[in-house]
């Protein structure tokens, strides 16, 4: 998954919404409005005025390519910090996603029919006081760490600590430092354990070289939740159909 701006620095500070009712957070309407927006971009059509609430909320939009028989395959995914109106951060982030993920090219009208759409909503944003203070299948985790260059001289130690030497860090900008994400679900889908998630987060971060504990230990950890709701393009068309809404 990717991150949109706002600098990523300074999201975490805003007003979070920390609900924890999956059943009343995330919805199949905001899934419907996510995939109305990409088919109206794509046609003529008119979209749906939206009827869920307008809550404000961290999201990220994920689009899926469904092959039977075989696990979907992500076709993009792109989210923001920046807890948004849900009226309007929906339909952006649904064509960002689908546009913008450098990673894949353009989605068109001709794979329509293929796509499933995936909403998660953030909640429950806690500063962990560990890398390893989280929990697998439960979390999401948003890391960000210095250069390594950046990092004291200590003794060469690689067993796992969960220790932090965070304190003893010289203070950076925020250019100096790498940042990534990985939302709850990742993890156990890849069936990494806690050090490799970190691990492959670094990675994702930006940083080649090699991973040391004390790389580890120098890393600012943000825990959180998800709330998903998932649907596919046929749950999508009777919906449109069922408000009397053209296809």
């Amino acid at each position: 998954m990717a991150l949109i701006p706002p600098d990523p620095a300074s999201v975490i500070d805003k007003e979070l919404v920390a609900d924890t009712s999956a059943d009343t957070v995330c919805l199949p309407e905001h899934c419907f409005h996510a995939f109305d927006a990409l088919y109206c971009a794509l046609t003529d059509a008119l979209p749906v005025p939206p009827a869920y609430t307008n809550d404000k909320y961290p999201l990220f939009v994920t689009w899926n390519t469904r092959r039977t028989g075989r696990a979907s395959r992500l076709r993009g995914c792109i989210g923001t910090f920046e807890a948004l109106p849900l009226h309007e951060g929906v339909p952006e982030y649904a064509l960002i996603s689908a546009f913008r993920d450098h990673r894949f090219r353009k989605i068109d009208q001709s794979e329509l029919s293929s796509l499933e759409c995936g909403i998660s909503l953030l909640t429950d944003f806690e500063d962990a006081a560990t890398y390893l203070d989280w929990t697998l299948g439960v979390h999401g985790i948003r890391i960000s760490f210095p250069h390594p260059s950046l990092l004291p001289a200590t003794s060469a130690s690689g067993a796992p600590s969960p220790l932090s030497s965070s304190t003893s860090i010289p203070t950076v900008t925020s250019r100096q430092r790498f940042h990534a994400v990985y939302l709850p679900h990742v993890m156990p889908e890849q069936g990494w354990d806690k050090i490799e998630s970190v691990d492959s987060a670094i990675r994702k971060a930006g940083w080649t070289g090699r991973i040391s504990e004390d790389l580890r230990r120098s890393v600012n950890l943000v825990r959180f939740q998800s709330r998903k709701c998932t649907v596919g393009w046929d749950e999508y068309v009777g919906w449109r159909e069922a408000l009397g809404a053209e296809m």
